[in-house]
């Protein structure tokens, strides 16, 4: 007779803090209110439930049925409801008492609404460090959910992984649930009775995956909802006597642990893959398809990077989640600064695989506000500070002004790196890089498939899925060789054109673009220099002297280049800047999603409608500018995105050995 299987399923919820209304109303709608109403049909089943703070507190306020429906499901035993950060922060990123706090600010909301006391944690993305066991336990929690991935990456067998493992850091004890990666890519993506027969093979049956599948991934809600997928399922559960449904807290009550385990530092397998960078990640797939022809659990020993390595891989998302750091290490004693704080370390922006994160400029916005809120608290005055803030070795200075903060980095040349606009609460300077991604691959090669959408035993899940490239996506696709800050120097010749531009494909003959500066700090200036040069047929010596002034609504600046080259050069100021809506932003008066070239002018204006601003840059020479929105490329569960980041323009000059201009950009109000 054959053995029976324990069936421990969950799902997570999450939308990332205050993301677009119709975006989480689609998710309500399409997924978490379709879910549960099926759900209350099935009593026998049980199901663990993680829903992220800030989700649970929308729906409570605004969908009473689907939040009386989750709490009836938790009063009748149907539902074990999990806890983590309130937020969602990716636990190993933020310092140790912001877990804890908000680990306990989701136990307090949990046992008010449901009236439990989790002893569960859903591990945000899963990414795993043994570091936060100490927080854990001291909130209470026993157990917590990683993937198989994470054990067979530690050299695990994949057989030997039905059940739960003990860990420990420093004595303090946990237990690890590894999430079986074969059912979550079953569920719901097989047909039901495939789907129930691989449960059936495993004695624990360990699944736990995000809510969203179930009705917000491309084609689910047909499949799950429309075609009766989800209630076939649970019905099968409930009539099969194979299967035993349970909660984890009572697996973890009655059954023994399986053993001891030490985990390596990783999260789940796709994540190891987009943390690396994209030369890397490219290498990774060849190594780990070749591999496979020979050993098929490679997993134990070929590995993708760390989680955190999204901050190397991307400077923005270094530079963000740095000033959280420096905000949550200066934090003020403040309910009102706290939440703030907490809501700026949610996870979705300092990362991006298939999902849009930090390429999606109203997550970057949304984090600015919160930044710009607790920096609002922290500062009455006036103020410049000198740190190196993002930690890599070369000092940021910061100019903290009524109305606005700057911040100026060494590493980028001198470049201007933030731009807060303290009443609005906004970043100028939230732009972002034109980077290659190993997805940008499949659009070089990309060829029209006449199979496309077709799959007979099921559904494709969004990390097998195809999909159709448009010209327009193609044609955007370029990349940037220095990061998108503003103040960037150039020196090229007639190759800087508009087309070149955008394309950045212009000569570069200076070090500038890209390389450290030296700074000093005088009484009412920042002064950054660099003893470079101009490559042509050798290296001619080049001084360029950047000053900046900073006063209530302007920072002025002089720029001054001597060279011993005798040849003719462009010289191009460029400046990258972000607007919420560029619809709405217009120079010349025209929208700046058109590409703009004007000749002989010694100053224009953005004139923002979003922020009621009007940025006004000025010259004391006459210049040709050129002005192009920065487009960028990005992958996420629905296909391929063409992403507007922001404004990008460049003040072109002429001019031979010598070189000084005076400037302004200032900010009024409209």
């Amino acid at each position: 007779m054959k053995k029976c299987s324990n069936l421990l399923f969950g799902v997570h919820m999450h939308q990332p803090v205050d993301n677009f209304d119709e975006a989480v109303n689609e998710a309500i709608e399409k997924c978490y209110k379709p879910f549960f109403k099926v759900l209350k049909n099935f009593s026998k089943v049980k199901l663990a439930v993680h829903c992220s703070g800030w989700l649970l507190e929308y729906i409570e306020k605004r969908d009473k049925e689907l939040f009386t429906d989750m709490k009836e499901l938790a009063k009748s035993g149907v539902i074990e409801f999990f806890t983590a950060g309130f937020y969602e922060p990716v636990l190993c990123s933020i310092p140790k008492r912001d877990r804890v706090e908000q680990l306990k600010k989701l136990n307090k909301k949990i046992k008010k609404s449901f009236s439990q006391n989790p002893k569960g944690a859903w591990l945000t993305e899963r990414v795993w460090e043994s570091s936060i066991i100490d927080s854990l336990r001291q909130t209470d929690i026993e157990y917590v959910m990683v993937d198989d991935y994470h054990f067979i990456a530690s050299g695990f067998d994949k057989s030997k992984l039905d059940g739960y493992y003990y860990t420990e850091d420093s004595g303090e004890k946990i237990a690890l649930f590894p999430i079986n990666k074969e059912l979550r890519y079953a569920l719901p993506f097989k047909k039901v009775e495939d789907a129930i027969e691989d449960i059936k093979r495993f004695d624990n049956a360990i699944i736990f995956d995000d809510a969203e599948k179930f009705g917000l991934w491309p084609k689910t809600y047909e499949w799950v909802y429309e075609s009766g997928w989800l209630e076939e399922f649970f019905s099968a559960i409930e009539e099969d006597k194979e299967i035993i449904s349970m909660h984890f807290k009572e697996f973890y009550k009655n059954k023994k642990p399986k053993g001891l385990a030490y985990l390596q530092n990783v999260s789940y397998s796709e994540m190891g893959e987009w943390s690396l960078p994209t030369k890397e990640a490219l290498e990774f797939k060849k190594i780990e398809k070749e591999c496979k022809k020979s050993y098929e659990d490679i997993d134990k020993f070929v590995k993708g990077g760390n989680w955190k390595n999204f901050f190397i891989k991307y400077d923005e998302s270094n530079r963000l989640h740095k000033r959280m750091l420096e905000v949550s290490k200066n934090s003020l004693k403040n309910k009102k600064y706290k939440d703030y704080l907490f809501r700026l370390q949610t996870n979705d922006v300092f990362w991006h695989g298939v999902f849009g994160g930090i390429y999606l400029p109203n997550l970057r916005d949304n984090a600015y506000s919160y930044l710009c809120k607790c920096e609002n608290m922290r500062y009455s005055k006036e103020a410049v500070e000198i740190k190196d803030v993002d930690m890599n070795g070369y000092d940021e200075v910061k100019i903290v002004k009524k109305n606005y903060i700057a911040r100026f980095d060494t590493h980028f040349g001198g470049q201007m790196v933030e731009f807060l606009q303290r009443d609005k609460s906004f970043n100028y300077q939230n732009t972002l890089t034109r980077r290659e991604e190993v997805y940008h691959k499949e659009i070089l090669e990309y060829k029209e498939d006449k199979e496309f959408g077709k799959n007979s035993d099921g559904i494709d899940s969004i990390h097998n899925q195809k999909v159709k490239i448009s010209d327009d996506i193609r044609e955007a696709l370029s990349f940037d060789w220095y990061v998108k800050n503003s103040f960037v120097d150039h020196i090229s010749n007639d190759s800087f054109t508009l087309e070149n531009f955008k394309k950045c494909s212009f000569w570069e003959y200076g070090d500038f673009a890209n390389q450290p500066f030296e700074m000093n700090l005088l009484k009412d200036e920042a002064v950054f220099k660099r003893d470079g040069g101009i490559y042509f047929d050798k290296k001619y010596n080049t001084t360029l002297v950047k000053k900046y002034k900073f006063l209530k609504n302007c920072i002025k600046f002089n720029i001054s280049l001597k060279t011993s080259s005798e040849k003719r050069y462009k010289y191009a100021l460029e400046f990258n800047l972000h607007f919420a809506d560029l619809k709405n932003v217009f120079s010349f008066e025209k929208s700046v999603l058109n590409d703009i070239e004007k000749k002989d002018i010694c100053e224009f204006f953005l004139a923002d409608r979003y922020t009621q601003k009007m940025i006004k840059i000025s010259m004391d020479k006459k210049f040709e500018l050129l002005m192009t929105p920065l487009k960028t490329v990005s992958k996420s569960e629905k296909g391929y995105d063409l992403m507007i980041q922001g404004v990008s323009f460049s003040l072109l000059f002429d001019f031979e050995k010598e070189f000084v201009i005076d400037g302004a950009v200032e900010v009024v109000d409209v």
